[in-house]
């Protein structure tokens, strides 16, 4: 059973610059993280490090500076912009007494609060069980404490209190109702296929205007808000494209630079919309400075998940923002590449519209050459 914090939480944010060339970027994203989460930033704490101290990441001088301001300001919360080791977790929990969190933890709890569908909240639980398994010394110091606090939520009290049979005895059984999950789903995308309804997903960086694309294209009413994480669950929905004929168009969850592998193996199922899809329209906030490495982050994980080979349109969303046009580039081979628009004003969706007939187009002249490989091969040799 979901947790949820009642009123907001207030933290302190350390974040350690390891010579990371998007570290600015990572600890922007860490504010917004907390913002999503309902927590007030009372005061970020920076330092410059070679390396992780093995005891504390921070190092001690650093962590008696960040003790005296948890003292001074009755923190209740600290917020590390890294993944700490139980450890590391369990250190500075004693040393700043008060509750730490690192930045796997602060997502988790994130998508605890999300997760609306069964399939989902089934994920997050396992992907919190799986994490916190190595850190349940730590974490049950004080649970009552914890119980209704950022970090915290999700499993609850009761499942974190249970010894590590029972533990793995859930996570078995959590693998197991996905696994279920999977076939269900496995029978209405075969389904699907048979009836040769193109498939599209909607894939991007977290806030990059994906959820607002999929409801101006499918009339949806799927929540958008200006967050990190509006959209967990994927929702998928059919429509009719004049010159393409039906679509399954899916809406997915928004992806981010250091997004923990272990939310991604959890989420692997849901994910499965995406690599089954026959396009991807890769939704990108134009407006963003750091665009180009959203871009990459995103295609990152989409090799982790076997997507990287799918084909993809590139969509320039928020055109609104930066004051330009609605326009198409195409590529060497004369095909639309990247379509700019704006899925808050509608500007530039004929265009979007002519990349899906375009696209479907390019899927079944493909199908047929291969179809003809295929008859070719099972012909006997003269």
């Amino acid at each position: 059973m979901q947790q949820r914090l009642a009123g907001s939480d207030s933290a302190i944010l350390v974040s350690i610059d390891l010579g990371d060339a998007d570290y600015h970027e990572s600890l922007e994203e860490l504010r917004l993280l907390a913002e999503t989460a309902g927590v007030q930033t009372l005061a970020t704490v920076e330092a410059k490090r070679q390396r992780p101290d093995a005891a504390l990441f921070a190092g001690s001088g650093k962590v008696q500076e960040i003790a005296e301001m948890v003292e001074r300001m009755e923190v209740p919360l600290v917020i590390f912009n890294h993944d700490l080791s139980p450890a590391q977790m369990r250190n500075l929990t004693a040393q700043l007494n008060t509750r730490v969190i690192d930045r796997t933890m602060l997502i988790l709890d994130i998508f605890a609060q999300r997760a609306q569908s069964y399939e989902g909240k089934v994920q997050v639980e396992l992907a919190q069980l799986k994490y916190m398994a190595t850190r349940l010394v730590g974490l049950n110091t004080d649970m009552g404490q914890q119980k209704f606090a950022v970090g915290a939520r999700g499993p609850g009290e009761t499942q974190l209190e249970l010894d590590r049979r029972k533990l793995d005895k859930r996570v078995h059984l959590l693998k197991e109702r996905l696994e279920k999950l999977k076939s269900q789903r496995d029978v209405m995308r075969r389904s699907r296929n048979r009836s040769a309804v193109f498939s599209v997903s909607i894939v991007g960086y977290t806030n990059a205007g994906k959820s607002t694309l999929f409801n101006r294209l499918t009339k949806a009413n799927v929540y958008v808000a200006n967050q990190l994480f509006a959209t967990l669950d994927t929702t998928s929905r059919k429509m009719f494209s004049e010159g393409v004929g039906d679509i399954v168009m899916s809406d997915t969850v928004g992806f981010i630079r250091h997004l923990p592998h272990g939310l991604v193996a959890a989420f692997r199922s849901t994910l499965e919309e995406t690599v089954q899809a026959d396009l991807l329209l890769h939704v990108v906030d134009a407006s963003n400075p750091n665009r180009d490495d959203q871009i990459s982050e995103v295609n990152k994980v989409l090799n982790e998940i076997d997507a990287g080979h799918i084909p993809q349109l590139l969509v320039f969303n928020k055109i609104d923002v930066l004051d330009v046009p609605e326009s198409v580039e195409r590529d060497d081979c004369g095909r639309i590449a990247r379509v700019y628009l704006s899925a808050k004003s509608g500007a530039g969706m004929s265009e979007l519209r002519l990349a899906l007939c375009e696209a479907k187009d390019a899927q079944l002249a493909a199908e047929k050459i291969e179809n003809q490989i295929k008859q070719a091969r099972n012909e006997p040799w003269e």
